[in-house]
């Protein structure tokens, strides 16, 4: 996507790619998962499903971090067509907000409307245990970047475009979709909490001190991914459910040092469960819409 100038080249673009994803495949998802660190295993359980590598999805942005398999997988889960993210890419590998975004601005042109992003985290509110789902309830955008400012020049005449330049964010991430969730994992036998999860932009983990100052803020998690892409669909009206797997304990909490080992480690412990809460999530997301 180098020399992307305008609003209207990465829309054309991000239609380019919709096109081709959807002539590979005869279904028609309005459900959009993206699966963090660890977490990706939940596309290979997909039925009917169409492996498509990254790689091959004109003007697709590359993963290049151990953990994310880059691929999108279009399959039905619980009958319900879906399309997945099989692993994201990051600002800390060197691509734009743009570029961080680009995959969510194709679900959205294919016609998703709902979007789930899950991602591994570090937890600082001290009550988090290593390997518990939370949801996401508000975020603090830490990470220096805003994809809307890569949308450089206004939009061509009749390009309708990926939405306004200023928009509301009161509600992020949706409460009802929220209580979709908490309603799966109740029936899983498993409580949710909720968060605020604040994003940085890594590669490197934290210092104790900023964890310390990140808690004064209000935040109970920290990660790498997931606002850029969160606010690149609200612009576009898609709904968000955030679900961030807390994979360590923040530094200066544990007591350790962090790897990213330790982040795959538990995102492996938690595939049944999270398999299990987004299999019951996207159904009642898919019941709620009838």
């Amino acid at each position: 996507m180098a020399g992307v100038k305008t609003a209207s080249d990465i829309f054309e673009k991000a239609n380019a790619a919709a096109e081709f994803v959807l002539s590979r495949t005869e279904l028609r998802p309005r459900i959009g998962i993206v699966l963090g660190s660890g977490l990706g295993a939940f596309a290979d359980q997909l039925e009917q499903r169409t492996a498509i590598p990254f790689a091959e999805i004109p003007h697709f942005p590359h993963s290049t971090v151990p953990g994310h398999g880059g691929k999108l997988v279009i399959g039905r889960i619980a009958h319900t067509p879906v399309a997945v993210m099989q692993g994201r890419v990051h600002a800390y590998e060197g691509y734009s907000s743009a570029e961080v975004v680009f995959p969510v601005r194709v679900l959205g042109r294919m016609g998703v409307t709902e979007l789930i992003l899950t991602n591994a985290a570090g937890g600082i509110n001290e009550a988090l245990k290593r390997g518990q789902l939370v949801l996401i309830a508000d975020h603090i955008n830490l990470s220096g970047r805003n994809p809307i400012v890569d949308l450089n020049g206004e939009r061509a005449a009749g390009d309708p475009g990926f939405g306004p330049r200023f928009f509301d964010m009161t509600e992020a991430y949706s409460a009802r979709l929220r209580q979709l969730a908490h309603a799966a994992a109740h029936e899983e036998g498993f409580r949710l909490d909720e968060g605020v999860y604040l994003s940085v932009l890594g590669p490197s983990f934290e210092t104790p001190a900023e964890i310390r100052a990140f808690r004064t803020m209000g935040a109970d998690l920290v990660g790498m991914s997931t606002v850029q892409e969160t606010i690149a669909a609200r612009q576009m009206g898609i709904g968000v459910l955030g679900i961030s797997c807390v994979t360590n304990l923040a530094a200066g909490i544990q007591g350790e040092p962090l790897s990213h080992e330790e982040v795959m480690e538990t995102g492996r412990a938690v595939e049944q469960q999270l398999a299990a809460l987004l299999t019951g999530v996207v159904g009642r997301m898919d019941t709620a819409r009838e």
